[in-house]
């Protein structure tokens, strides 16, 4: 931020992820503890902000085919973070205006930035909730959503915030129960595959400094997200290889080591 005042209740001098991500992508929601981070993450590992890119084009991609090819109507996004260029409601509503869009963040930055940007904004809602309680962010989803109909529920690089002991794969089976047939999840989650030793030292110094730990999976683990759906064609790969724009050419995966997928609950 130009302006490193903080709102009330706010720390800067604490780091966030949706901050840390709105650095990465080139957004000025930040502070200079935010920038701090994202330039020792770099110094580690050059391509930290490309895999924040990747990441991104990899939600707008998957949000265009569950709005056109899947005919959803209704988006819960959930760790929304920081209003970007392409947010859900953009990508969704470009294909038919009617699409409802609930946004859900745990950061105040995003309550705060979130209301100011969407004030006017027709068929779309941001409430303040945490993946932890999923149950009660379903509950009150369910006061805009409509979960007789197809929901998609999407988790884009917030379930590597949850350690093994915290277990977020029950989190996640909550999800899909909620979900009627139809419904959808688009998830995104960093791994070590690649570069096994620089990503988890990266993973190492980000949850020394953000207020959050970054805990990363192998593609294994992040299918095994996806119990009870139907993947959707390429199923989990790299986020750069998901249905990639025509005459778009993904970046190596080295320089985006993210997983990605789309399942369908039949």
């Amino acid at each position: 931020m130009t302006n490193e005042t903080a709102p009330r209740g706010i720390d800067p001098s604490v780091p966030s992820p949706a901050r840390i991500y709105d650095a990465m992508l080139g957004g000025k929601d930040n502070y200079a503890a935010d920038r701090e981070v994202v330039r020792l993450l770099t110094a580690m590992y050059p391509y930290a902000p490309d895999t924040a890119q990747e990441n991104r084009a990899w939600l707008g991609r998957a949000v265009r085919y569950l709005a056109e090819e899947a005919g959803v109507r209704q988006f819960l996004d959930i760790g929304a973070g920081l209003p970007t260029r392409e947010n859900v409601h953009q990508v969704a509503q470009a294909v038919d205006p009617d699409c409802r869009v609930v946004y859900v963040d745990n950061d105040p930055i995003v309550m705060t930035h979130g209301r100011a940007l969407l004030v006017g904004t027709e068929n779309v809602t941001i409430m303040e909730g945490d993946l932890a309680n999923v149950g009660d962010i379903l509950e009150r989803a369910r006061e805009v959503l409509d979960f007789t109909r197809p929901v998609a529920v999407l988790l884009s690089a917030v379930l590597h915030f949850f350690t093994d002991e915290q277990d977020p794969y029950p989190l996640v089976a909550e999800i899909h129960a909620a979900l009627p047939s139809g419904g959808h999840l688009a998830l995104s989650h960093g791994t070590s595959d690649i570069e096994r030793d620089n990503s988890e030292a990266v993973a190492d110094a980000y949850s020394q400094r953000a207020s959050s730990a970054l805990f990363l999976r192998d593609r294994a683990q992040v299918t095994a997200f996806f119990e009870g759906f139907e993947l959707v064609d390429p199923g989990v790969v790299h986020a750069g290889h998901w249905r990639p724009l025509p005459g778009v050419e993904p970046r190596p995966v080295e320089q985006a080591p993210v997983y990605a997928g789309v399942g369908r609950r039949p």
